[in-house]
């Protein structure tokens, strides 16, 4: 079994630097172009099944790289993180020392911590490798989710800090799965 992980094309927030979370926004002109550059290689992978995001983002980008018409489904767990009240706003210091750092106990209202979005997207992996364990999947997703799932594979830095090990827009990963 073979996990191909792509993220979405890019945002207005991505672009402005700033949280965007489970803000439900599109992908802009440069997103759709590099959600069209992905299609290439995609259509060219054996793949059985797109699981994809709900959100907007992930839905777009997804319509524009399916150019096989594989089917789709849509999975909650796969969302991006909850960043709560920092929704909308700019990164700075903290996204990059406390926002993705493994161990943080920050207190900032409505922010799902890295632990609870380690545990969803572990949850979805485990029942996906055992209902779809002779399929290749897709998953269409997020920077979060990415970094999830990347860690799923490897294991957490001692320092916690898991910010350097996320994908680029459109970026795509591939991570296989042997029999159990």
């Amino acid at each position: 079994m073979k996990i191909y992980v792509i993220r979405h094309g890019l945002t207005q927030l991505n672009k402005e630097g700033k949280y965007n979370g489970t803000f439900d926004e599109d992908i802009v002109e440069e997103g759709i172009k590099q959600a069209q550059e992905a299609s290439n290689i995609i259509k060219d992978l054996n793949i059985d099944l797109i699981i994809c995001s709900p959100l907007l983002r992930t839905k777009h980008t997804c319509d524009i790289i399916n150019i096989n018409n594989i089917p789709v489904i849509y999975d909650d767990r796969i969302k991006e993180r909850k960043c709560g009240s920092l929704t909308c706003k700019e990164l700075g210091d903290f996204y990059y020392t406390d926002y993705w750092n493994y161990y943080s106990n920050v207190d900032v209202e409505g922010l799902e911590s890295v632990p609870h979005l380690f545990d969803r997207v572990r949850s979805f992996l485990d029942e996906i490798k055992i209902k779809y364990k002779d399929k290749n999947i897709l998953l269409v997703t997020h920077g979060g989710v990415a970094r999830a799932i990347y860690f799923y594979f490897n294991e957490i830095p001692k320092d916690g800090m898991i910010e350097k090990f996320g994908s680029d827009n459109c970026g795509i990963k591939e991570y296989e799965i042997y029999g159990e």
